[in-house]
């Protein structure tokens, strides 16, 4: 592109940024000397604004650049993600929602710790947490890093690694001064500019072929390199049986790893009541299965307007097919329609980025002060905003540093491996805690670790980290698991950890703190 777009494109996203940055300056004006507001924003959130907010903190970089990416690169099997994606909130809604309102208070290890010993439960579960949350913001460093190089028109690697300097030194400034009440506002924002750009765009799409959804599909297979292949399953996960055992993997990671997530669960603390949190979901599926329909459209659009080859040669990894298309779409390069569209679309993406990683280094942070230094200070809660603060500059350079390794892999693809891991190390947990009477902390304990471990280990001796040429180290090789996604194994192992731990723990469990916490859990009768 030339310069003056490339300017109008800078504009937009230092608009964006300059947007976001004044809504955590109002909400920095807030005394957030307490948990519950640096938490959970005081817990005054209607249904549709956090129905609209978690649909932002969900509809990451990895629904709008990586999801489309990999539609346009291997087309029905890359569907998987936008359908486990949204399949995933049914977990979510008839299982965890109401029930995680109404047993905790701002995190995960909340509801687990309310009928066990709270120190072990408490450790084991802020580690998992903050493994999670740095997996998935790596996800969205990597996509920050893909969009500023493509507007700077293949910019060379220091580009992209000044872009993840950038985006994480804004998401420790969003989360230390503005807490949970900026995020939440730069969350809605952000959700109702991606539902609006992503509609523009399919609207262009569908409009080009006349309506026609059978032109488009069969565009899209001509122009992609693979024929009919194209539209049928197989093409990504088919052949071999690795590839065959990873759609499995991967799907049960998608389906159960949002009910784990650390930044999710947090939502739901920032109502007032269950029923709103419920309420808050059903807004949310609504909003992101409409989105999620239109990454469909928007990537096999990308493959019938500039095929496959185009696709790949901008990004091997498919993370900048949207913003081609929407320049495409305009006119062309040569256009100005084009490159205005690109600009908006690209600073639209940069604001789901941003509003992600604040949502997700809250979570951690949270998790840090309230589940790790209260359980092993012996000051208590004392302090804690202010530790959580600190935290969330750790985090914070934990992920620029993994997002400067993972530059070249799908951002789609990593957040798979968050999924995997969350529902390997959270779930199982979650799922017993609730549901289990005779569960135990050493259950708890083995639940968590024996999910979280594995997962972690599985990942670090798969192909992803080395032994191929999109590995993160390709010049080595010590991959001897052969799957990508670890959640087939390590999601087995996290359950039958926390059963063996149960049935093995000489503690009996504490039938009282069960009853309480089911009683809480289904009528809210306690609750915070």
């Amino acid at each position: 592109m030339s310069g003056n777009h490339q300017t109008l494109t800078l504009v937009l996203f230092s608009a964006v940024i300059l947007v976001t940055l004044a809504i955590t300056s109002w909400a920095s004006r807030r005394r957030h000397g307490s948990p519950e507001e640096f938490y959970a924003g005081g817990r005054l959130f209607s249904p549709m604004e956090n129905g609209f907010a978690i649909a932002g903190d969900y509809m990451s970089a990895a629904s709008f650049l990586g999801i489309s990416g990999v539609i346009a690169l291997y087309g029905y099997d890359g569907m998987l993600y936008s359908v486990g994606f949204l399949v995933a909130w049914l977990v979510v809604l008839f299982l965890v929602a109401e029930l995680v309102r109404n047993c905790g208070r701002f995190t995960l290890a909340d509801v687990v710790a309310a009928r066990m010993r709270e120190r072990p439960v408490r450790i084991a579960s802020g580690i998992s947490s903050v493994t999670v949350s740095v997996m998935y913001l790596v996800a969205q460093m990597v996509g920050a890093g893909s969009l500023v190089a493509l507007l700077l028109g293949g910019a060379s690697g220091s580009a992209r690694s000044w872009t993840v300097i950038g985006v994480g030194a804004l998401m420790i400034v969003y989360v230390s001064c503005g807490g949970m009440r900026a995020t939440t506002w730069i969350q809605i924002v952000k959700a109702v500019l991606l539902l609006g750009g992503a509609l523009t765009l399919t609207v262009l799409v569908l409009v080009r072929f006349g309506g026609d959804l059978g032109s488009l599909l069969s565009t899209a297979a001509e122009r992609s390199g693979h024929g009919r292949d194209f539209l049928a399953p197989g093409l990504r996960y088919g052949g071999e049986w690795t590839h065959r055992l990873d759609f499995i993997s991967l799907g049960l990671a998608l389906v159960l790893g949002t009910a784990g997530l650390p930044h999710i669960l947090s939502r739901f603390y920032t109502v007032p009541t269950a029923r709103a949190a419920r309420r808050s979901v059903v807004w949310s599926i609504g909003l992101i299965g409409v989105f999620y329909l239109m990454t469909i459209v928007l990537g096999f659009g990308a493959a019938a307007l500039l095929g496959g080859g185009a696709v790949r040669e901008s990004d091997p990894a498919g993370n900048t097919a949207v913003p081609l298309l929407s320049l495409e779409l305009g006119g062309g390069a040569g256009s100005t329609g084009g490159p205005v569209l690109f600009a908006v679309v690209a600073a639209v993406a940069f604001a789901t980025i941003l509003a992600v990683v604040a949502g997700i280094t809250l979570a951690s942070s949270a998790s840090v002060a309230h589940d790790l230094y209260a359980s092993l200070s012996r000051r208590g809660t004392r302090g804690e905003v202010g530790v959580a603060r600190v935290a969330a500059v750790g985090v914070g350079i934990a992920a620029i540093g993994l997002g400067l390794l993972a530059q070249q892999l799908n951002v789609a693809f990593l957040v798979g491996l968050a999924f995997a891991v969350a529902a390997a190390a959270n779930l199982p947990v979650l799922l017993y805690a609730l549901f289990w009477r005779r569960f135990t902390t050493r259950g708890a304990v083995w639940a968590v670790y024996g999910g979280l471990v594995p997962a972690i280990v599985l990942v670090l001796l798969s192909p992803v980290v080395s032994g191929g040429p999109g590995a993160l180290f390709p010049q080595v090789d010590f991959a001897v698991f052969p799957l990508e996604n670890p959640g087939l194994i390590a999601i087995p192992l996290g359950f039958l950890a926390g059963w063996l731990g149960t049935v093995t723990s000489r503690e009996p469990a504490d039938e009282a703190k069960h009853a309480e916490t089911e009683v809480r859990s289904l009528t809210g009768a306690g609750a915070v």
